[in-house]
């Protein structure tokens, strides 16, 4: 614990070769200054010839799909730096659950927006668009090539098409807003706030997550400040895919509907982005979210730690963003079962929380696969096929003067739908655990809980 800001390294490592397949778990952690930055506005400028934008690489996936250690090495390759669009990563002390890179990976390759806030802190889209816009821009000022690398959808989705042009309060307003609603936030009637600012004139505040006060606030701040609900200001995606969708019936009848989109996209975006989605059949790829999860509960340094210094400052689960992280709201959820119990847990209490950890987790990549199938601008990539080839194509894409390759069939993926089979497979899947199989299996875990439960309760007194 360092300044009362904890920086834990799980120690969990795999070999790699350039044959290995991208799907592996790993995590590790450290923490990583961000170096200042000047504020960006949404139009960034390019430096270099006006005929030609710069090119921003996009790596997103599914959680568990080996997106970090693909943009590690092609970083290294070209000369890159890599941005950050984990929505958990920016929080220090969050490293297991966030699968951060390790300490020597930050070494090797610059890394942006990890490690920048402390998990009281909120943190908006908006926010991230701000940050990761600039940082692009200093990656590109300092002649290297930025690789943005995530799977928070709606953060890229910002990143790459813009900002709605929501105009930001006032110090008035600011505290304006707090003060409505600090005694509803302090008492926790979260149904009576959201009434309030329903009765402000945003009726959409009812679709929040529970306890998302940041938001709430937010939206109330923007009623205040432009008499209009958050839905009045146009979202620039929108207005992209507008154009895009007009423009793809044309194309459908020549059949040419993705150069349609990279022409298309060329006219109206800030930068030339270069977008990859990694991805797996959802049978293997849940087959290794499950593994994944039970690797992070493994050790005294797991999910369960981090979860329990997360307690310890006095957060409550789903009470901010970073509590409502999947893995660390429902570790905390457990551990404050334990702590009712002074820290006793019986293996089936455990094993119930595994088992809703790992449905969580495989519930949040189906959603992620959802929502990134109807992002048009990224070419779908196998995860299972060797990162080598992976990578020259990637490598070649970002060179070829046209700016675009298409991914050859022995490395696509088809984004579209299961087939009937794997989905009766699907339906079928039942979670094989490798480690956690007996009641005995997890003896390790419960022991330690007692003992961590027994030097809270001592530092108490």
């Amino acid at each position: 614990m360092i300044g009362g800001v904890g920086a834990r390294i799980s120690c969990l490592r795999l070999s790699y070769s350039a044959e290995t397949p991208l799907l592996r778990p790993h995590f590790l952690s450290f923490h990583f200054h961000l170096r200042s930055s000047r504020l960006c506005s949404t139009s960034c400028s390019s430096s270099g010839n006006n005929n030609e934008k710069e090119k921003v690489i996009v790596i997103s996936g599914p959680t568990g799909a080996g997106k970090s250690k693909l943009a590690l090495q092609l970083a290294k390759r070209l000369n890159g730096e890599i941005i950050s669009a984990d929505s958990v990563q920016v929080y220090r002390g969050l490293d297991v659950g966030s699968a951060k890179p390790s300490l020597n990976e930050r070494k090797e390759v610059p890394h942006h927006l990890v490690d920048i806030l402390h998990p009281s802190e909120d943190y908006s889209v908006g926010q991230f668009f701000t940050d990761a816009r600039q940082a692009t821009r200093d990656v590109l000022n300092a002649g290297r090539v930025p690789i943005v690398v995530g799977g928070t959808g709606l953060y890229l989705r910002w990143f790459i098409y813009g900002k709605p042009d929501v105009p930001k309060a006032s110090r008035e307003i600011a505290s304006e807003v707090y003060s409505e609603l600090a005694d509803l936030e302090r008492v926790g009637d979260w149904d009576a706030a959201v009434q309030l600012v329903i009765k402000a004139g945003d009726p959409s505040v009812q679709l929040l997550a529970a306890n998302d006060w940041y938001r709430l606030r937010r939206r109330l701040e923007i009623i205040k400040s432009s008499g209009s609900p958050t839905s009045a200001f146009q979202v620039p995606y929108d207005s992209f895919r507008e154009k895009l969708d007009g423009h793809a019936t044309d194309l459908l009848e020549i059949k040419s509907s993705v150069d349609g989109l990279q022409e298309d996209k060329s006219k109206i975006l800030d930068y030339e982005f270069l977008c990859f989605f990694l991805s797996t059949q959802r049978l293997d790829l849940y087959r290794s979210i499950d593994f994944r999860c039970e690797d992070m509960l493994a050790g005294a340094d797991g999910i369960l730690s981090e979860a329990s210094w997360l307690l310890d400052l006095g957060l409550l689960p789903n009470s901010n963003s970073a509590t409502r992280a999947i893995g660390y709201r429902q570790a905390m959820d457990y551990l404050l079962y334990c702590r009712e119990q002074d820290g006793q847990s019986s293996a089936r209490d455990f094993y119930t929380f595994l088992s809703a950890f790992q449905k969580v987790s495989r519930n949040f990549a189906k959603k992620q696969l959802t929502w990134f199938r109807n992002e048009h601008i990224y070419q779908w990539i196998d995860a299972s096929k060797p990162m080598e080839k992976v990578l020259k194509f990637i490598y070649d894409s970002y060179h070829d003067e046209n700016g675009y390759l298409k991914v050859p069939k022995s490395l696509a993926m088809n984004k579209n739908a299961s087939n009937r089979k794997e989905e009766i497979e699907l339906k079928a899947y039942r979670t094989k655990n490798r480690q956690f199989i007996r009641y005995e299996d997890c003896s390790d875990v419960l022991d330690w809980m007692r003992r961590a439960e027994r030097e809270r309760s001592l530092s108490i007194c």
